[in-house]
């Protein structure tokens, strides 16, 4: 029990040190525009596909996990980790080479959707970080007892996370514009 709190205890600050930094982090290259550097409008589809294999996925590692495959339910979530890194890398490297997308549509309806939606996504993807940091350290741990508690809370929500990622970008689709286009009005 003493090896288990002391990896805890090791993880800790580290969940609070990353639960902090990367929306900082996030917040601060949104102020940053690589100038030179081709936009890369090619990446929303991908996080955006992301962010769909990662809902998937997360669906299969609970079923695993209810069907007592351990190991499968570990590598599923490991990815599901992996690939949300992915995207974070993806979304900070558009942000930071091409300008944002306005939401076009003139329908107030479907516009207060579309906020709801974006800014719910927004703060649960912030609030997910320390949950899935969390717990991963509890199984780490071998807490399985705690890490069943809170991964009733984070798998819901990053659920939502990932589902409403891909709806975010399926509704501001039609707005990007392509390299092109905005090398054109660069000029």
């Amino acid at each position: 029990m003493e090896a288990t709190n002391d990896i805890e205890k090791k993880y800790k600050k580290w969940i609070v040190i990353l639960s902090i930094a990367i929306p900082l982090v996030v917040a601060a290259l949104f102020g940053i525009k690589l100038e030179g550097v081709k936009p890369l409008t090619f990446l929303p589809p991908i996080y955006a596909t992301i962010n769909g294999i990662t809902a998937v996925l997360l669906i299969a590692a609970v079923i695993a996990i209810k069907n007592k495959k351990i190991k499968l339910h570990e590598t599923l979530m490991k990815i599901c980790i992996a690939l949300s890194v992915a995207f974070l890398a993806m979304y900070v490297a558009y942000h930071m080479t091409s300008t944002s997308t306005e939401f076009k549509n003139p329908d107030k309806l479907i516009r207060g959707i579309y906020f709801f939606i974006l800014i719910s996504h927004i703060v649960l993807s912030i609030a997910i970080i320390p949950l899935v940091l969390i717990t991963y350290v509890k199984a780490l741990a071998k807490r399985f007892d705690k890490h069943k508690k809170i991964a009733k809370i984070t798998f819901p929500i990053w659920l939502y996370v990932a589902v409403t990622g891909v709806v975010v970008y399926v509704m501001i689709s039609p707005y990007y514009k392509t390299a092109e286009e905005l090398l054109n009005a660069a000029q």
